[in-house]
């Protein structure tokens, strides 16, 4: 019995650590099943993501408000796969939708 007790606390360490390492390689195996979509790249101007990428389906208005939380300028374009975050007239950010 008190062999069990002692084994109890290394146990429950074994489990507290165990889970979170089968998330992270269920993460990383979805990561590089997922099929490679190419977006433009942060600091592209908007003039080279049209040309490279073309025109987009959707070109969403560009938020701004003077002193307002918007500052500065963000607008949105959207393409078939991914769309395109822009600061002023400069990629920020690209995301690739989901299947």
């Amino acid at each position: 019995m008190n062999r069990l007790c002692a084994m109890l606390p290394s146990l429950a360490l074994a489990l507290v650590l165990g889970g979170p390492v089968a998330a992270d390689e269920l993460l990383v195996d979805s990561i590089r099943s997922a099929p490679a979509v190419p977006t433009p790249r942060s600091g592209l101007t908007m003039s080279s993501v049209r040309q490279q990428f073309g025109d987009p389906v959707v070109e969403q208005p560009t938020v701004s408000v003077d002193g307002g939380p918007f500052q500065p300028p963000i607008t949105r374009w959207d393409y078939d796969s991914f769309s395109v975050v822009f600061e002023r007239d400069r990629v920020v950010h690209s995301v690739v939708h989901r299947q």
